[in-house]
Order: structure tokens, then sequence, then C-alpha cells
């Protein structure tokens, strides 16, 4: 059983759950919001968001549920919410890695996938957040939204009913390691093309070459060579 449930406001969907979750014993349990005052990215990265104008969603799983490693949960959590948002796009999407979710070039949603103890019960708490009907963003900004990149008026309650249909739905059915990892890499953003990098302040070319089981990704540089990264030791700039 699934339930979603919609706030008014709040400053993060992820702390909220949380709240929620105290009174409630449910495998998922989902919370929403159009008016996200405090959203928090990968790493204490801040995700802002303009109200009633993008979505802001949570869910927590049952980690008892799944047997699979961390990083492969988080790699087939961005898989399904880019098919989800290919779908309502009706164009191909993809994942720059870790976790973001790029559409034409921008991105439109990111990720934070997070574990708790809550009420005895250990949880993914799974936070998403969807640019949808957002028109301006900063100059130097890369962010877009559904609106921007489709020219489509997307409904926010019907983006957050679907999102919630969807990634339960597949969250049920967890496919072999094997098939998460090479669809994430077929999926992954500026893979095996020339892009530009940025490590320890200094700016060189390289080729992405796939995402590993470990949650690294593999960059073959024009002055380092094949090496592996973890998320923040390296930046693709586009």
């Amino acid at each position: 059983m699934s339930q979603l449930f919609y706030i008014k406001t709040c400053s993060s969907t992820n702390d909220e759950i949380s709240k929620v979750l105290l009174y409630e014993n449910s495998d998922f349990f989902a919370v929403h919001t159009f008016n996200q005052t405090g959203g928090r990215g990968q790493y204490g990265n801040a995700w802002l968001s303009a109200a009633e104008k993008n979505l802001a969603y949570t869910l927590a799983a049952k980690t008892e549920n799944f047997t699979l490693s961390d990083f492969m949960f988080n790699y087939y959590t961005a898989i399904i919410i880019s098919d989800f948002i290919a779908n309502l796009a009706d164009t191909a999407v993809n994942i720059k890695w870790p976790n973001d979710i790029i559409l034409k070039n921008k991105k439109i949603a990111g990720i934070l996938i997070e574990k708790k103890k809550i009420s005895g019960n250990n949880y993914f708490i799974i936070g998403a957040g969807i640019n949808v009907l957002q028109e301006k963003f900063s100059e130097i900004s890369n962010a877009g939204s559904l609106l921007t990149q489709t020219g489509k008026p997307f409904s926010l309650e019907e983006v957050a009913s679907g999102l919630n249909r969807f990634l339960v739905g597949k969250l049920r059915n967890i496919p072999s390691e094997k098939e998460i990892i090479t669809r994430f890499n077929s999926n992954l953003f500026r893979k095996d093309q020339i892009s530009v990098f940025e490590l320890n302040k200094t700016r060189q070319n390289g080729i992405i070459k796939n995402a590993d089981e470990k949650g690294e990704i593999w960059i073959d540089l024009e002055n380092d060579g094949l090496r592996s990264f973890y998320h923040k030791e390296i930046k693709l700039l586009y």
C-alpha cells in the first residue's frame, strides 16, 4: 500500500516525512508540496525552488524490502525518475552522474536519498525536486523545467500523483544489479563524448566511460589518463 499526502508549504519534504512517519507504519509513504522553502540537494547543496511552480516530493520506503546496495538503489531510483520524466516529455532524458536528470541539456530534476531509522523501522528517504512550470532561471544556471524544455504546461497535481504511482510501482519490481548498471550507463549524460572537466581548479578535456557498482565514475582525461572519481572530486562543465 502507498499513501501520498499534500503539504501546503514546508522547509524540506525529506525532513517533513520523518515527522509524519512517527505515526505511520507503511512500506511506502510519500509527501509532496509545491512550496518548499529550504530544500537540500546532494552533499549539502541547496535545492532552490519557485513557489507554486515546481514539485518537491519525498517517498519513504522500508529498507527491509530491498537487497540492493545503496549505490545500486540510488542508480535504480535515478533510472525510474528519468523514465517517468521521459514519458511526460515524450523525448529522451539523461542522467548526469550521480543523480541529476537532464532534459535537452538542462537540469530539470535532482534527487537526494538518505537512510533514516524512524519509529524502529529503517527507511530509504527518497527526495526528488522536479522543475515543472518555472520559466526564468539565473543566466549562469544550467537549470530548466518541463515547461521550458517541452513548451507544455503540465499540471503540478498530475505530476505529483503520477510520479508517486510510477515510482512505487517500479520499486515493487526490482531488476538485477547487472540490468540496473547497464541501464544507468546507457542513459549517462555526456558518455563517450569529449567534455570539459574541472579537476583541482584546472580545466581539461576528458571522456566519460562509465559509472561502476561502487558509485564511482570513470573518466579518460587528456592529462591524467583513465581515472575513477567519487562525487564532488571532479566537476563536469556543460
